[in-house]
């Protein structure tokens, strides 16, 4: 398939430039510096001076990338200040300059007369780069203090913007911008491929597949397309090393990292409600746990795994004074990115974050509940006011972590009224003695040889004492069919109907000579 405009335009823009630089975003990730360092090594090959700029320190699980050292943490951005004199009228006869302090004297000496200043200008010379590649980047605001202390870099040179996210504000002189593309290494391969046949290798692939792995992590998010699957074929067949990926990324974590996430799962907090589930970092959790804010990436994810149930997962942090949030959700029908528009931030539609600077982690928290909760409630018709989302977050923010505490029990005595231990109402059971003597059999089902003791009826006591149940009358005392079981306690459930059909009435014979059982003992309560 042929390029695009776009891609031409860039093709051509890249052939024609000297002096390249380029700038990944930040927080720094996977993709970023897949797509700077494999653009790094490309331009390199075509004979450019190519440098890449990331003042955001890197993660160490991403040293393993080909040409990761080429990475600079500083932008050499100084220009020449040009000092222009006017020589039609006045011939210069020497020039010389001497520094005193803080200041550059430079002494223009004329053949004759003097020079008025008036005929002197001055300007900026020209910038060192004729050509920026922005990568992965949805706003200049990305590239951290580079931007801050460089405003006007964008415009110096003309920048190419080449990214995937839906954010994007298309800040570029020329702007490739597909927010289907599982990651922005996958934007790359056509380009590099228009410019060279012969320069793919094997750590290029690597690199554009390490993106590629990285932003769809490892092919499970949502963002993982059919041609996803497709465009890793074709990297692994130029070389790539996929395995070394895997493990460089996903089964090698260093200590504190895993305490890390240990400290991170333990935090977490959930508001089954409003459907979320979150956790927070201070830099006190940092500073005990001997890791870097930079070694959070992956935690999101475990959040996810921990949270089948909720629809927001969101992970706050304290790094460098400032507070720094991602974002994921488990339903296409929340966009990611439009939750952190609400804080100026970007993103994907189910991954996105946003900074918050000149406040602390506690109100960040308290904020960010207090809007999403919002974004909730609408969504899902829960109908709250404001003063109540207020309210539940005030019950949230600065919350200790809570422990579960389990209490033993003694096993209950034998023959002797236990309640239970529960939530619930309290609840009294018996348990019988295996001492005790065997209940008699109903006279109803008695043999006639036998003598009849009526049945005692268990009774159901509740968490008041019950009276003592009262004997009934023998069979000898009455000599009508046996009366009706005696009514349990009103709170206590009527016994279930026998299967068998009522028996019909039967005339007991007692036996004088055999010594009737003593009536069964009250219970005990």
């Amino acid at each position: 398939m042929g390029l695009t405009q776009t891609q031409q335009d860039i093709v051509a823009l890249l052939q024609k430039s000297k002096d390249i630089l380029i700038l990944p975003s930040s927080p720094i990730d996977g993709d970023c510096l897949g797509s700077s360092l494999s653009l790094y090594l490309v331009l390199k090959k075509l004979g450019k001076n190519v440098t890449v700029v990331a003042e955001e320190k890197i993660p160490h699980s991403y040293d393993f990338l080909p040409s990761i050292k080429a990475i600079s943490e500083t932008l050499d951005a100084s220009q020449e200040f040009v000092i222009s004199i006017d020589c039609r009228d006045h011939k210069v006869k020497n020039v010389r300059h001497e520094i005193q302090g803080n200041k550059v004297n430079i002494f223009v000496t004329p053949e004759s007369g003097t020079i008025d200043k008036d005929h002197v200008s001055f300007e900026n010379g020209a910038f060192k780069y004729d050509c920026i590649i922005t990568v992965d980047a949805a706003d200049p605001s990305q590239f951290g203090s580079i931007y801050e202390n460089f405003p006007e870099l964008l415009h110096l040179a003309p920048v190419i913007n080449i990214d995937h996210h839906a954010s994007n504000s298309s800040f570029g002189k020329i702007n490739l911008v597909d927010i289907m593309a599982p990651s922005t290494t996958v934007l790359l391969l056509p380009i590099i491929e228009a410019l060279g046949e012969k320069l793919m290798d094997e750590d290029v692939a690597t690199l554009l597949l390490a993106g590629l792995i990285t932003d769809t992590g490892s092919f499970q998010n949502p963002n993982t397309t059919p041609d996803a699957f497709a465009i890793a074929a074709k990297l692994i067949g130029f070389g790539a090393r996929q395995q070394e990926i895997i493990r460089h990324i996903y089964k090698t974590k260093q200590l504190s990292q895993l305490r890390l996430w240990g400290r991170t799962l333990t935090k977490i907090q959930h508001d089954m409600k409003y459907k979320m589930v979150w956790s927070v970092l201070t830099k006190k959790d940092f500073d005990e746990i001997g890791a870097s804010p930079d070694q959070t990436e992956g935690v999101i994810d475990e959040l996810m795994s921990n949270a089948p149930n909720a629809e927001i997962i969101f992970l706050l942090k304290d790094k460098d004074g400032e507070v720094k949030s991602s974002i994921r959700t488990t339903t296409s029908s929340i966009d990611a990115s439009e939750l952190a528009t609400m804080f100026d931030g970007g993103g994907h539609a189910q991954a996105a974050g946003f900074p918050m600077k000149g406040i602390n982690i506690e109100e960040a928290e308290k904020q960010v509940l207090e809007k999403f909760r919002a974004f909730q409630s609408k969504r899902l018709h829960l109908g709250d006011h404001v003063e109540e989302i207020k309210e539940a977050g005030k019950q949230d923010t600065g919350r200790e972590k809570q422990e579960n505490v389990m209490q033993e029990i003694e096993p209950p005595q034998s023959g002797t009224p236990q309640q239970e231990v529960s939530s619930e109402p309290a609840r009294i059971w018996w348990e019988a003695d295996p001492k005790a003597p065997p209940s008699p059999v109903p006279a109803s089902v008695s043999p006639a040889s036998a003598p009849v003791v009526p049945a005692a009826v268990p009774a159901t006591p509740e968490p008041a004492a019950p009276e003592p149940a009262t004997p009934e009358p023998t069979p000898a005392q009455t000599p009508h069919p046996p009366a009706p079981p005696a009514p349990a306690p009103s709170p206590a459930p009527a016994p279930p109907p026998s299967p068998f059909p009522p028996p019909g009435p039967i005339e007991p014979t007692p036996n004088p000579t055999e010594p009737k059982p003593p009536p069964p003992p009250p219970p005990v309560v």
